[in-house]
């Protein structure tokens, strides 16, 4: 059988493919992640593949092993330097804390906060068994940080936030990062950001997908499942009310196909954050048995995903047909305006050159926003959107 640090190695190396930095590979070769999932067998351990490991009372994961892929390129986002202070939002495993505190070295310090006591209790068992024990974790609410070990020199958050809280951009230092999935209604981004005059300017934006944070802190968002049979469930990314789509979705179907030929990339990057951005009747739906849902391109292992809008009760999906023809199906009382609705999204996309995260830049205010741009308002910020075209 083929050593775990052999599999660790090959690991590495696919995740080296995505142009990390040598000292956060080197992070990746020297801290042993399977001492943090000590239940899951050694060959799923060392897969690039994100690992649930905690589930609420009805079975919806709660918390996980990030892949390591993305938890790599958001060490680099963050650039963390030998000697630095670093605040960790949601412990997990402890896993990513390590990574941190390699990072850091023996003259930095990673504090680690989570909103589960069984969490934090189980991360620091892990650290302490992989040779970390300096990393301190806290239980708490990520959104107030840890002021006690203030200030930071780095900031990061490994759960899906909805928006920027005040405590961490209180407790980062002069020069200080903050790096964080943010929700940009409903699709996530990891955006690191710092201080530029009065507000707060991404330095990079990669595409992520986190378990949303718990508490007080959290989001609108609201899922529903439509259809236990099949477990239909709809993603909501500002909540509000829906109608009667069970009925919709088993009467007439309303087809528009448009002239857009996309794949899989441009489809998960571009043209869902051009949905998100823009349309606030925006909505994702999926599956995991056979059911009211067709194959569509964000078709995944284990379960069927697709994107639209809903209006009452109205649906309209984006699928696509041969060579990724893009097609709007559209169901309900509703469905030929929703229909034309989804198509025009999707030509003037298209036409606008398909922007994707590849940049995108995300200006964070707190107090007067300027003029210009798309304009996302959060509790605490109001986030400016923009594309390079250069």
């Amino acid at each position: 059988m083929t050593e775990w640090h052999d599999l660790r190695e090959d690991l590495v190396a696919q995740v080296c493919e995505r142009g990390i930095s040598q000292a956060v590979a080197d992070a990746l070769r020297t801290v042993p992640r399977h001492v943090f999932l000590p239940e899951v067998p050694v060959h799923a351990v060392y897969q690039d593949d994100a690992i649930v490991t905690k589930r609420d009372a009805e079975g919806r994961p709660i918390s996980s092993s990030s892949q390591p892929a993305i938890m790599a390129l958001m060490l680099d986002q963050l650039g963390v330097e030998p000697g630095q202070r670093v605040l960790e939002i949601g412990s997990g495993t402890g896993y990513n804390a390590a990574l941190l505190s390699h990072l850091v070295g023996p003259g930095g310090q990673v504090v680690s906060v989570d909103i589960d006591a069984d969490l934090v209790a189980r991360a620091r068992d892990h650290l302490e068994r992989a040779g970390y024990p300096e990393v301190i974790v806290v239980c708490g609410d990520g959104a107030e940080g840890f002021a006690l070990r203030a200030p930071y020199d780095r900031v990061i958050a490994t759960v899906g936030v909805w928006d920027l809280a005040p405590a961490w951009l209180d407790q980062l230092g002069p020069g200080g990062r903050v790096v964080a999935p943010l929700d940009l209604h409903g699709v996530q981004r990891s955006v690191a950001l710092e201080r530029a005059g009065g507000h707060w300017r991404s330095r990079s934006v990669v595409p992520c997908g986190f378990m949303r944070m718990r508490g007080p802190s959290a989001g609108p968002e609201t899922t529903r499942v439509l259809d236990p049979g099949s477990d239909l469930t709809i993603s909501l990314p500002e909540g509000g009310e829906i109608g009667d789509l069970l009925t919709a979705l088993d009467g007439p179907v309303t087809e528009l196909f448009t002239e857009v030929n996309t794949g899989l990339t441009q489809l998960v990057d571009g043209l869902s954050l051009w949905l998100a951005v823009r349309e606030p009747r925006w909505c994702t739906l999926s599956e995991t048995q056979p059911g009211r849902l067709a194959s569509g391109p964000l078709d995944l292992r284990g379960f069927k995903t697709v994107i639209g809008i809903v209006e009452g009760d109205s649906l309209c999906v984006l699928e696509s047909e041969a060579y990724d023809t893009l097609v709007a199906r559209a169901f309900g009382p509703a469905a030929a305006r929703l229909a034309g609705d989804l198509a025009a999204h999707i030509e003037a996309w298209d036409r606008a050159g398909r922007p994707m995260t590849d940049g995108l830049r995300v200006d964070a205010h707190v107090g007067a926003v300027p003029v210009g741009g798309l304009v996302i308002r959060k509790r605490h910020t109001t986030l400016v959107l923009s594309w390079d075209t250069g």
